[in-house]
């Protein structure tokens, strides 16, 4: 069961599904944040002009939030950060592993397959 989920685990397409939906996560949490913190205030703002805000307090729906989105782009970056090293260090340990298989999968040195079939045509020839 363990080889099974090992082998599972070590499919490019499971790796790469799993850090779509991280980045797609992430990447979602900037669009909210431009479009809730950024576009809609500016929206918002004409809007509560016309309808004749007279005060700072009534424009409070209207404030443009750049330190929000920054924030949200910012968290991105960081969160993509640690995937590429995350990333790279299973990428590294696959290599190893692999490297480690291909080691013990190899073939013994020895007669080769003609140079056995050879030795076996010349015993028979001799009985």
């Amino acid at each position: 069961m363990l080889k099974e989920f090992k082998e599972f685990i070590m499919r490019g397409n499971v790796i790469d599904l799993a850090v779509a939906v991280i980045i797609g996560g992430a990447f979602g949490a900037i669009v909210n944040s431009l479009i809730s913190d950024v576009i809609t205030p500016l929206i918002l703002n004409p809007a509560l002009d016309a309808a004749g805000a007279k005060d700072i307090a009534e424009l409070k729906w209207g404030a443009i939030s750049y330190g929000k989105f920054l924030a949200s782009v910012i968290n991105f970056i960081i969160i993509a950060f640690c995937l590429f090293l995350i990333l790279k260090g299973f990428n590294t340990a696959i290599k190893k592993m692999k490297k480690k298989d291909e080691e013990k999968s190899e073939t013994p040195k020895g007669p080769s397959q003609e140079q056995l079939l050879t030795e076996i045509r010349d015993l028979l020839k001799n009985k």
